[in-house]
């Protein structure tokens, strides 16, 4: 017997099966016609059972479901020894992380290795990390600050090791990131152009956006598809568009845009609609602009930023022009090691500090831990579709359309999968590395540490033997292909963005919210 152990009542009725059909993916497809026997007995007494019959088990379970149901319906989350299994399978990698990355990033983005820390000029590691706890990539940041590497630290507790630490109000990262964009628009944008090349290039600024006429103004509506020849339309008509604001309450920002005319629809750069969110004013615009870097009353300046983050203006401009001037001496080696935000809107936040690689040429120096080349199914379905009485229409801006007023989030989640989005779908046989609650029902095979659990994990080696002989051929590790190339997204062009009038970076101060949102689900 080995280190695996089982429900006893599964696993007595998996070996009554097997002896009499002397085929373990028959015994299973037996087994799961009256699942129910095994499932009500999930909790009690879990008994040792050898390696090799667990990792058969595991093995006849996964393929069964894959052949009868589809292999969306084998999940497993990205921390799990068995996670690039069933993504070498097809099958749904879950993550409980915003999926930021993937909306600016494109699907399957590949971000730094941990060796590439030490290759880096300037580092930031953003967010909060457990000071108790030194992990398996400290010694390469130790590395690169022997070769003059840039540390600065970024939290509400952040790390020693670093040159510098910028200590921000817990849920107000986002804030500091904003007013950052905002320094990098002005004075790398505006007042020179050292990114101009990589922003047309390798990002969605110049592509051009339909407005909407909306109360005396227009709103973000969406990409007509093309890139324009420049990134703005400075000195063409101007109009006032209409941006929501969230640190005052749900309020409107007034900020005037360039304009050209597409037929019957006005259209503007998504570079112009960025400068006029992030506040940077151009001689001529209508609308209300900040009167420069020290305006408290206008987002998103430095002073603007302090009053939330408690992090000063002029420690904010500086940690900006650092990462501009080394992003455009290095050639974009700029990294952010990101860490966790202690906010329900923590999505927003990855959002506002990931568009400064971007605006840096630094696009792959998001330094998230994750399976490369597996794309990430965000977990909410999992456990967010009990009933509850949440409204999540009132995480909408002044103008929205009302597209999910007074709606659950359960109704918004079963609508989500319904229409084909891409969320892994109620699993079969799903795979966890800690105990989660509460466990998602039905589930005819359940992985995972837990004494809930069906089954401990498997050793992922004998289980990917065991799967091949089953199957008749190889299984691989995990998925095969390089990541589609693509430009990274400073506008997230869905409708279920623009109904949070988060189509692009905006601040949202800590606050009750919602503990998942399903904007975590745009692709």
């Amino acid at each position: 017997m080995g280190g695996s152990q089982v429900n006893q009542a599964l696993v007595r009725l998996y070996f009554e099966m097997r002896d009499g059909l002397r085929d373990p993916l028959a015994a299973w497809a037996k087994l799961t016609g009256n699942s129910q026997l095994y499932q009500r007995s999930r909790g009690e007494r879990r008994v040792p059972l050898d390696d090799a019959t667990a990792a058969e088990l595991t093995a006849a379970a996964i393929a069964y479901t894959a052949a009868c149901h589809g292999a969306e319906h084998v999940a497993a989350l990205a921390t799990s020894p068995l996670a690039p299994l069933v993504g070498g399978l097809g099958g749904a990698v879950l993550t409980e992380h915003p999926c930021a990355p993937e909306q600016v990033l494109g699907p399957r983005f590949s971000g730094p290795g941990p060796d590439d820390w030490a290759r880096a000029a300037h580092v930031l590691l953003w967010g909060e990390n457990n000071r108790l706890v030194r992990s398996a990539d400290t010694p390469w940041v130790i590395a690169g600050r022997y070769k003059g590497q840039k540390v600065v630290a970024i939290g509400t507790h952040p790390t020693r090791l670093s040159d510098e630490t910028l200590v921000v109000r817990p849920g107000t990262d986002g804030a500091l990131a904003m007013a950052m964009g905002h320094v990098l628009l002005k004075e790398f944008f505006l007042d020179r152009t050292p990114f101009a090349a990589h922003a047309m290039e390798r990002t969605d600024l110049p592509f051009l956006v339909r407005l909407r006429e909306r109360e005396s103004g227009f709103v973000p509506g969406g990409l007509t598809g093309g890139a324009y020849g420049r990134l703005s339309l400075y000195g063409a008509e101007a109009v006032e568009v209409l941006l929501p604001r969230f640190d005052d309450g749900p309020g409107i920002l007034r900020r005037g845009v360039p304009v050209l005319r597409d037929g019957g629809e006005l259209v503007t750069t998504v570079f112009d609609l960025l400068l006029a969110a992030y506040g940077v004013a151009r001689p001529g615009l209508p609308g209300v602009w900040p009167g420069g870097y020290e305006d408290r009353a206008q987002p998103y300046t430095p002073a603007w930023q302090e009053a939330y983050t408690g992090v000063a203006a002029s420690r904010a401009l500086k940690t900006a022009r650092e990462l501009g001037v080394t992003a455009e001496k290095t050639g974009g080696r700029c990294v952010i090691v990101p860490g966790r935000l202690e906010t329900p809107h923590a999505d927003t936040a990855y959002r506002a500090m990931l568009a400064l690689l971007v605006l840096t040429g630094c696009g792959g120096g998001w330094a998230q831990a994750g399976h490369d080349g597996v794309p990430l199914v965000p977990y909410l379905c999992l456990h967010a579709c009990g009933e509850d009485r949440s409204d999540v229409g009132a995480l909408s801006w002044a103008l929205a359309e009302g597209l999910f007023a007074r709606r659950s989030a359960r109704s918004v989640l079963l609508e989500a999968v319904a229409a084909g989005w891409p969320m892994a779908p109620p699993p079969r046989v799903l795979a966890l590395p800690r105990p989660i609650y509460p466990l998602p029902p039905g589930v005819d095979l359940l992985i995972g540490p837990d004494e809930h659990c069906d089954l401990s994990p498997p050793d992922p080696e004998l289980v990917a033997e065991t799967l091949a002989k089953l199957s008749g051929e190889t299984v691989p590790a995990e998925p095969a292909g390089p990541a589609g190339a693509g430009r990274m997204r400073l506008l997230v062009d869905h409708a279920w963005m623009h109904e949070y009038g988060e189509a692009l970076p905006t601040y949202r101060p800590p606050g009750l919210g919602l503990p998942v949102k399903p904007t975590q689900l745009v692709r």
